[in-house]
């Protein structure tokens, strides 16, 4: 199995991609590609830009990755209740590329904050929009308060939110037939 995560943040610090690269361990024998979105920095979308300089290969990259992938992890970082620049951007050349984007790939859809909400906002958007871009969600979870609920070196440490996260990928595991 190929799993494909990320974090929709360019922070070099970035807790999505930290629990996103959590999620992955729970895949004992996956082959695993963590993304990074400064690797596809790429100029503000706009049509005029496409029309003159076609699309640029990061965004095509970025669609070849989706695309490789048997699961998609992402967790969705929270820019005043919708997503980072840096993803939107990605996202709005890549789906450019493919307008299917997610390629009806299945797809563990999180996002977590400094928060009570835990980017529950951009979490709720994403449920809408993705699957009109070709997701398949499996199910999504939204870990509030990071910093109290996460432990780089053990993980999700509140044991009703780690319940729910683990059932979450049981859940997948079962849709997908993994063990």
């Amino acid at each position: 199995m190929n799993i494909v995560a990320f974090g929709g943040s360019s922070s070099k610090n970035s807790i999505n991609k930290l629990l996103a690269t959590y999620a992955t361990t729970f895949f004992e024998g996956a082959d695993i590609q963590i993304l990074d979105l400064n690797d596809y920095e790429m100029p503000i979308f706009s049509v005029d830009k496409e029309n003159k300089d076609d699309y640029p290969i990061e965004a095509i990259n970025f669609v070849k990755h989706i695309g490789s992938a048997d699961l998609l992890i992402i967790s969705l970082s929270e820019h005043n209740g919708s997503y980072s620049a840096a993803f939107k951007n990605i996202f709005d050349w890549a789906s450019r590329v493919e307008s299917k984007t997610f390629q009806q790939k299945p797809m563990l859809l999180m996002a977590t904050s400094p928060g009570p909400r835990g980017g529950r906002s951009v979490l709720d958007t994403a449920k809408i929009r993705f699957p009109f871009h070709g997701a398949k969600i499996l199910g999504t979870f939204s870990l509030p308060e990071f910093g109290k609920n996460f432990d780089s070196n053990i993980g999700i440490t509140d044991s009703e939110l780690l319940a729910e996260f683990e059932n979450l990928i049981a859940l997948s595991k079962n849709e997908l037939s993994v063990d």
